[in-house]
């Protein structure tokens, strides 16, 4: 709750000041960015891939503007589904604050486990990015666009993540992130790192019983641009191995992204989670759409 009083006191201190200035107003332009050159929405609420957080920064406003964007992503696996809808706002393509709320359906799962068949373990996240180098586009064609960024997350099923094994029911993520369009070769990249303990995220909790240290992980995405609306690419996350009961797999995907006009973008991926809470080869497709301004 701190975070969005921040984030809200933050949002209209700069409306306040845009409205009583007419000349600076005059130059929040509605969008001025390259198409698909804000990312799509990961699961966690940020700019990025799917699964990777990048340097990008929500909205279509460049360095002159306010943007702001809203997503809904599903992804449907064997033996759970995961719900996500979030908010972000962009200050003048150097600040991005986030929200999502994620949602993971046990299904089977939860009935084997005695929760209920459907059981949903649910979680918050409150981000916040800060773009310090480079720029995605122009600018050193060899220099990324870099940022630093901060994701706190507040696990709302305290009794059965603690049940699991997991030390904690909150905990905050810290990350890098270097992306870059390389437009002659129609090529993007990001590296990422993130010092975390989430367990799955952060859905099964924070540490666990064989860690509860801090560990540095790598997220890394490519993609191909196949003209100015269409993008196809790959991601990789390594994550934690925190809990005794319960493996965790890297992440990987194989994503397609298509701008269906500047405000509204839609991607699809084939996602391999692997291991999740004693099921195995969680395999299948995420949906996600995303609208910006």
């Amino acid at each position: 709750m701190k975070f969005i009083r921040f984030a809200s006191i933050i949002f209209t201190g700069v409306i306040t000041v845009c409205l009583a200035t007419p000349s600076f107003a005059e130059d929040l332009r509605p969008g001025g960015k390259l198409l698909l050159t804000n990312g799509i929405a990961t699961v966690e609420g940020s700019s990025g891939g799917g699964l990777a957080s990048w340097s990008l920064i929500a909205g279509n406003a460049t360095k002159d503007g306010i943007g702001a964007s809203a997503h809904v992503t599903l992804a449907e696996l064997p033996d759970y589904r995961l719900d996500t809808e979030g908010v972000a706002v962009g200050l003048f393509d150097s600040v991005e604050l986030s929200y999502a709320r994620q949602n993971l359906n046990t299904k089977a799962i939860g009935a084997a486990l005695g929760l209920g068949y459907g059981y949903s373990l649910n979680q918050d996240i409150y981000g916040a990015k800060l773009r310090v180098a480079g720029h995605v586009v122009y600018g050193d064609p060899l220099m990324p666009q870099i940022a630093v960024g901060v994701q706190h997350k507040r696990n709302l099923d305290g009794q059965v993540v603690t049940a699991v094994g997991a030390a904690e029911t909150n905990g905050t993520d810290f990350y890098a992130s270097a992306t870059k369009l390389f437009l002659a070769q129609s090529i993007l990249a990001n590296a990422t790192v993130r010092y975390t303990k989430a367990n799955q995220g952060g859905l099964l909790g924070f540490g666990g019983d064989q860690n509860n240290s801090r560990s540095l992980e790598f997220e890394g995405s490519v993609a191909y641009q196949l003209s100015r609306k269409f993008v196809v690419g790959g991601e990789y996350r390594s994550k934690p191995n925190n809990l005794g009961i319960a493996r965790e797999d890297d992440w990987f995907d194989v994503f397609a992204a298509y701008a269906i006009n500047r405000n509204l973008t839609i991607a699809g991926a084939y996602v391999d989670l692997g291991s999740i809470a004693t099921a195995d080869n969680q395999r299948g497709a995420l949906l996600s759409l995303r609208a910006s301004f």
